[in-house]
């Protein structure tokens, strides 16, 4: 089983048993002011595995596994095509076997926590002030899918991928500024942010290619497309 499927099967385990059990759901929740006075670090990365309801859990494992395959891909195995039954390599992957498997799951803990790192220092003595969810850590993991298919359309909503990214950051960060509401704005933008970063650094030092795929798939969108290789 891909390291993907076990993150998703994971999380929905522990979400069901948070929505029966308020007192686990209260003990794993981000609370900043928690890990402040009482040293609950383990809450920055508990956090991402409970979320408030079925629908916030589908979405985010929905997004999930379209996102973390493509990036599990890259960390694992690289891009290749198959003829015949015969693999040939295009780009070798970021890391590959066996460390590419436990390096994928630290990018993505890295993201839940950087998501949320922002908060703490915003509300690390607000009692009152708790999140949770894994959208921080998928808003990190869609940057591989993005730059590997940059034309490659969504359905919901009706763009291309590299024009969801710059406009999930920019909804992002501007229902941040103003505040309110239930979702955490603030965790999508960091969570994005950490992963765009951390993507194209470790692309820029371990694959190169990678970027010139991206950059050639940018001049061509009429151009194949490497998703899903």
């Amino acid at each position: 089983m891909s390291i993907t499927l076990i993150i998703i099967v994971a999380t929905c385990l522990i979400s069901y048993q948070c929505f029966n059990d308020p007192a686990l759901r209260a003990q794993l929740l981000f609370q900043p002011a928690a890990i402040n006075n009482r040293g609950e670090w383990y809450r920055f990365i508990t956090s991402g595995f409970i979320h408030a309801d079925f629908r916030h859990l589908l979405f985010n494992m929905w997004a999930l596994y379209i996102f973390g395959q493509q990036a599990e891909m890259l960390f694992v195995d690289g891009l290749y095509y198959s003829d015949g039954g015969v693999r040939t390599s295009l780009v070798a992957p970021i890391f590959g076997k066996p460390l590419g498997p436990l390096m994928y799951l630290l990018f993505y803990l890295a993201g839940i926590v950087a998501a949320s790192s922002v908060n703490y220092l915003r509300h690390k003595d607000n009692y009152g002030y708790t999140a949770l969810g894994a959208s921080g850590g998928v808003s990190a993991m869609m940057w591989p899918f993005i730059l590997l298919g940059p034309w490659e359309w969504f359905i919901f909503p009706p763009l291309p991928a590299i024009f969801l990214g710059v406009a999930y950051l920019w909804y992002s960060n501007r229902m941040d500024q103003q505040g309110g509401g239930r979702v955490d704005h603030s965790a999508h933008l960091w969570g994005a942010i950490f992963g765009l970063i951390a993507y194209v650094l470790l692309v820029v030092f371990r694959r190169p290619q990678l970027l010139e795929i991206f950059w050639m798939q940018l001049q061509n969108p009429k151009g194949p497309s490497f998703l899903g290789f």
